[in-house]
């Protein structure tokens, strides 16, 4: 299953009253998410400055970059849902382009989660943004 867009997930979002239903609507998006093998679960693909176990595989496909991500904790996937409903199957372009911190406004998200958990989503918007730039300058 797709993961849907991210005016999709604003638009989810805001139908909900409350953070307990928005956190339940991320666990989920996560659980939707394409299971990443475990054997790309190295320490070259793991993201520093999470809190959590987190890996960002990536391969090209044409003009656009393919992300496999995963972790092993399920609001930490959930976020990831949240970053490659922006990200994933983009051209290198579009990710550099994209207003991830205006995304994460609209959603209302570095509110509501934790400061560790803050950094480790700005943690792997970095990670995603150095591969697109590295990608665009070969």
């Amino acid at each position: 299953m797709a993961l849907p867009s991210t005016t999709e997930i604003i638009e989810d979002l805001e139908f909900f009253d409350d953070w307990e239903d928005r956190y339940k609507y991320l666990i989920d998006l996560g659980d939707e998410m394409p299971k990443m093998d475990p054997k790309l679960h190295t320490r070259e693909r793991l993201v520093k400055g999470c809190q959590s176990n987190v890996w960002i595989d990536v391969q090209p496909a044409g003009d656009k970059l393919c992300f496999a991500v995963d972790s092993d904790a399920i609001i930490v996937r959930g976020l990831l849902a949240l970053v490659m409903a922006a990200f994933n199957n983009k051209s290198a372009a579009d990710i550099l382009a994209f207003d991830v911190q205006g995304y994460f406004q609209r959603l209302e998200l570095e509110q509501h989660i934790s400061p560790t958990r803050g950094n480790g989503l700005r943690a792997i918007v970095a990670r995603i943004q150095s591969i697109a730039t590295a990608t665009r300058a070969a």
